[in-house]
Parts: structure tokens; sequence; C-alpha cells
């Protein structure tokens, strides 16, 4: 979730680009056939000068998307398209993005160094923290049983916001992070997600492309990828032992197949998409993804048009437990 230096696209995935419902409906139409109304649109509009990033699902069939520029949240029902701001943004970044069944979209607050939740039905902020009083690139956040988790891509911790009951507690927790994860030049820990055995968490570090396995301690292990590497990694999602890993400037999604315990994982395939302008983060329903289109190399103005796609999930190869 943030400018990098540019770098090769590998296209080893092959996703089709589908055409615009409007479009599917005026054909269907025309030979007579009733409209498909199960089509979904494929491309998103957002608002022009939005510098979307982070990006949630549900409940239901609707999509939260953050702004770069000021924290706002749009809201689209993604069986038409259309949608609107639904929670005006405090003035700093809204990264990541996750929603849970309460009801309640958690925030990461980018270098504002802040976390906020907020009420998706009427967009009222319920709560907001400070995470970091210096410097801070409050990255993403992932969902466990019981706590919420926050990456920082500047600082080597992790910030939790413990859920017991489900309740929203008055502070956060600072955990440091310990082991193999070294901090360097640049953006460092990113995109976060649960295990698959959801006893640690997961988290891709952009820019070395190494994916490392955190315990709820803070202790670090490196992820084998067998001679792998996430370059310019932002974005995670995992769907049972796969793992959806963006690229953003590779303009690429790759998936992973882990073990159960998320200490090894292999690259099965990546896919990539003409319509893809530096995607940041990814969220699924049913067969497809969604990823919003960060366009990072294109200068920023109140009129630049932005816009979120979907694309149909890629369906990971399977690799048998010993080769893991």
């Amino acid at each position: 979730m943030r400018p990098q230096r540019t770098s090769a696209v590998l296209v080893l995935g092959l996703v089709a680009a589908m055409a615009a419902p409007a479009q599917a409906s005026a054909d269907h139409q025309a030979r007579g056939h009733r409209p498909e109304a199960t089509v979904f649109p494929t491309t998103i509009g957002l608002p022009n000068g939005f510098r979307p990033e982070g990006i949630a699902i549900g409940p239901g069939p609707v999509a939260f998307v953050g702004s770069r520029a000021d924290g706002s949240i749009y809201r689209a029902d993604l069986r038409t398209g259309r949608g609107a701001i639904v929670s005006r943004g405090p003035g700093t970044p809204a990264l990541g993005l996750k929603t849970d069944s309460r009801g309640r979209l958690f925030v990461a607050g980018g270098e504002g160094g802040d976390a906020r939740v907020i009420d998706i039905r009427t967009g009222r902020v319920l709560a907001s923290y400070r995470l970091a009083t210096g410097p801070a690139f409050v990255n993403d956040v992932t969902l466990t049983q019981g706590a919420a988790w926050f990456t920082d891509s500047t600082n080597p911790v992790l910030y939790k916001l413990p859920l017991r009951g489900g309740r929203l507690p008055a502070a956060a927790t600072r955990i440091p992070l310990t082991g193999d994860l070294a901090y360097g030049t640049g953006f460092n820990a990113n995109g976060i997600t649960p295990t698959p055995d959801g006893r640690g968490l997961i988290i891709v570090q952009s820019n070395t492309g190494r994916l490392f396995r955190v315990s709820r301690t803070g202790t670090t292990r490196r992820v084998n990828l067998h001679g792998e590497s996430l370059p310019n990694g932002d974005g995670l999602l995992l769907h049972g032992r796969t793992l959806y890993a963006v690229q953003n400037r590779d303009n690429t999604v790759a998936v992973l197949r882990l073990n159960a315990a998320g200490t090894s994982g292999r690259v099965v395939r990546r896919a990539t998409d003409t319509r893809f302008d530096v995607p940041t983060t990814v969220a699924a329903v049913g067969s497809r993804l969604y990823l919003p289109n960060a366009r990072f190399t294109t200068p920023p103005t109140s009129k630049t048009p932005y816009n979120a796609v979907s694309i149909p999930r890629p369906d990971s190869a399977r690799v048998h437990n010993d080769d893991l």
C-alpha cells in the first residue's frame, strides 16, 4: 500500500477481461434474451481524486474502499457498481480495511499513525486510536478471533486491539516484532492475514519480497517460499490454505499454497489483468477478487479518475503436503 520504484511486470497468469454488464445487458436485449441478473460489474468507478488504497467486502455484496487522500470511505454496491461516500475522512489516510460481522469497519491510518473503527451503517466513528506518536505508517489490518492487528511499515511493531466479547478497547497494545524480520530502508511490514490454522499471523515485507509468520507475541519466522519472493508485496487475502498476495507495481496477484501453520508455501501461479493500474489490496466475493487501482505512477489531482476492478479468482494448483 505504498509507492515504490517501478519494476517489470511478470505475467505468468491469464485473466480475461470481461465486458461491462451494461453492455452485456444491451447485447442480450438486442438478441432477444433477458439480461443475466447475476452478472456484476467488473469495473467500479470511484470519485475523481479519491486515491483508493484499501478494500473490504461485506456483510452483503457491498465493498468499502478507503481514500489515501483524506481518509474518506466509499461504499459501492457490487450488483450495480453505484455508490457514495458514507464516512468523511479526518484528513489522514484510510489504508487497510476490514469489516466484521457486527457491522464495523477497522481502518489503518497510514502516516497519521492512527486507527479508527467506523459503523458501516451510519458512517459514524465508533472509536479512534493513537497508535504512534512519531513517524509511522500504519498500513494494513486483519481480524482474528478476539483481536484486530495492524502493521506499521516504518516501525517494527504490531498494534493489537483486543476485542473481548467484541467490545472495543480503550487503547491498543504495542507488540514489538522480534526474530527473522529485520526492518530496512523503504516500506517494511505491509499486508497481514491469519495463518491457515489460525494460530499466528502472516505479513509480507514489501521492500524485500519476503513473507513472515508471526506469533501473537511478535516473534517472526521467515516463511520458506522455496526460492520465490513477492517483490512489491502489498495486500494479502487468505482463503483456506490459498494465499493471494498483491504485487502492486508488478500489476500482479501471486497465488500461493501454504501449509497449515503458515511456515512454508509455494507460488503456484501469478495472474494479471490489462485493467490493473498498481492495485494495492484485495478482497473476494464468491468466485471473484476485487482490487482498487491506486495508480501510483499517475500524478494525483482532484480530477484524476480512479476505479476498482474484479477478476475471476485464480484457482490454485494442487501441491502435495510433503512439498510444503
